[in-house]
């Protein structure tokens, strides 16, 4: 086993994971600590260090809320430590390898954390990537800036540093990345076989740095969990980033409320006032601080860059569970679902009225459905209409959650699923659940070895085939209680919205 690597900026130790066969190497910096003058500035380059550097334990977490021992699920389903560690000083990351010497050139995944560009870290106990890289993939986790000291825009900043005035914590994930690429053979991994992969926040990251050009041959294929948004009932898309100017302008903001005037003032405030008084501008002024469109880094809508193929154009996997972000007509009375149709589809309304599921109401309103199910099909439609299409293969994670809060298949539970972890999990989990754990975290190593999901299991078992999606074959790929299910087609239902999506999107006619 490789225990001791030899990286661009010196030598890491790492320590046998549970599994005495991997190794993990935790606490790994990849770029100089981002604090005084290289707060609010993209990663800069790391220092060298002599001797051997242990890497045994996590590095503290981002600055970032940590929510406590809260009664809420997030806070049941993953016990946040209130003491964690957490630091300004955050950019590091941790390396799970089995490979026995550093030509074996194993593929490998770079896993982006969620959280809504707020929250999160690389140590949580659902991303332990031993699992995943006792099957032969090395696995590595980046940790990356959040919040005010990740995504914050000011005039003082652009002025500063035009070439990169904001989205440091999108080029803390890019760095992370391209050090992978010079450094990940020390570890045994393929250079020229990288996956990036990330969850809801995460994913959005994915997309935006599929959407970045500057990314072109830094990665190989993508995975996308839970992480592109597209509503089929309203133009204003999910999680769009926001122009420059605005952002500067709440930036400013933001200075006046901490009561400093310039960047050179801000910079020498502490890291734990600054995130303190970001917790209190975000409640008084109901915004976050994320991605923005700086014209460097970020372009635009990273959703429609994927939709026009103006992006770095890998194979791609990417679903929903069954029970986030569903999204409904808010009408009172069929009546006004009648006129919201005419205004959402034209002179195709009543088709969609015809639908037993558009007249149907529930909490959220009429014709509920999940708009990261219509991101992702709406997305691998436009995909497949391009020249030189790649492969994308949708899933959909619909399997009984046990516990006695009944929680349904809640936004990030398959992330113990994918990276068979659910031991780990306090829920009362059962035989089908771990069977379903091997076979969907087979599907994600298949995929990250060779851009198919398809062929067999770690047992040794063929997995049940998964087509690709495509518009003229909507296949699906079910993750049931009852094991892996390939699905031939969606519901008429779903296809419409999804066709109405694209046509919104690209133009054309709603078939």
């Amino acid at each position: 086993m490789i225990r001791i690597a030899e990286t661009e900026n010196g030598t890491v130790r790492g320590l046998p994971a549970a599994d005495p066969r991997v190794s993990a190497f935790k606490g790994i910096p990849f770029a100089a600590p981002p604090i005084r003058e290289n707060r609010w500035r993209a990663p800069q380059p790391c220092q060298n260090w002599k001797g051997i550097l242990d890497a045994f334990t996590f590095a503290p977490i981002s600055m970032q809320d940590v929510p406590g021992l809260g009664t809420d699920i997030y806070c049941r389903e993953w016990h946040v430590d209130p003491d964690i560690p957490m630091s300004e000083d955050c950019l590091y990351l941790n390396v799970w390898t089995n490979a026995k010497s550093t030509d074996e050139r194993l593929p490998v995944l770079v896993w982006f954390f969620g959280g809504g560009y707020q929250w999160g870290y690389t140590s949580e106990m659902e991303f332990d990537g031993e699992r995943l890289a006792r099957q032969g993939v090395v696995v590595v986790t980046v940790n990356y800036r959040l919040g005010a000291l990740g995504f914050l825009a000011h005039p003082d900043i652009t002025a500063a540093q035009p070439d990169a005035p904001c989205n440091f914590g999108s080029l803390d994930q890019q760095a992370g990345v391209r050090w992978v690429k010079r450094n990940i053979s020390s570890f045994g991994g393929d250079p020229d076989n990288i996956t990036i992969a990330g969850q809801s926040a995460g994913g959005g990251s994915v997309l935006a740095q599929m959407a970045c050009r500057d990314n072109e041959g830094a990665f190989n294929k993508a995975v996308v969990l839970s992480g592109m948004f597209r509503s089929p009932y309203e133009t204003n898309p999910f999680f769009v980033p926001l122009p420059l100017e605005k952002a500067e302008k709440l930036g400013e903001e933001f200075f006046s409320f901490m009561g400093v005037s310039s960047l050179e003032e801000a910079r020498k405030l502490d890291a734990s006032f600054v995130r303190s008084k970001y917790s209190e501008f975000r409640g008084a002024r109901n915004v976050m601080f994320c991605i923005v469109q700086d014209d460097k880094f970020c372009k635009g809508d990273a959703m429609k860059a994927f939709y026009s193929g103006d992006r770095v154009r890998v194979p791609v996997m990417a679903g929903n569970t069954g029970d986030e972000f569903i999204e409904g007509i808010k009408a009172d009375d069929t009546d006004e679902l009648r006129n919201k149709a005419i205004k959402y589809f034209g002179d195709n309304a009543e088709k969609f009225l015809g639908f037993d599921e558009a007249v149907k109401k529930s909490w959220c309103g009429y014709a509920a459905v999940s708009h990261p199910e219509i991101g992702v099909k709406s997305a691998f439609i436009c995909e497949s209409r391009l020249n030189e299409p790649r492969d994308c293969y949708y899933y959909r994670f619909i399997p009984d959650i046990p516990g006695d809060d009944n929680p349904g298949t809640f936004h990030s539970v398959d992330l113990w699923f994918f990276f068979d972890t659910i031991a780990k999990c306090t829920r009362p989990y059962t035989g089908r659940h771990y069977d379903l754990a091997r076979q969907m975290s087979s599907y994600w190593i298949n995929f990250i070895k060779t851009g198919d999901p398809n062929g067999k299991d770690r047992n040794g078992e063929a997995l049940p085939k998964w087509d690709k999606y495509t518009e003229d074959n909507r296949a699906e790929m079910l993750f049931t209680s009852e094991g892996a299910k390939s699905a031939a087609a969606e519901s008429e239902f779903v296809s419409f919205l999804t066709n109405a999506t694209v046509m919104r999107e690209m133009g054309g006619k709603i078939k």
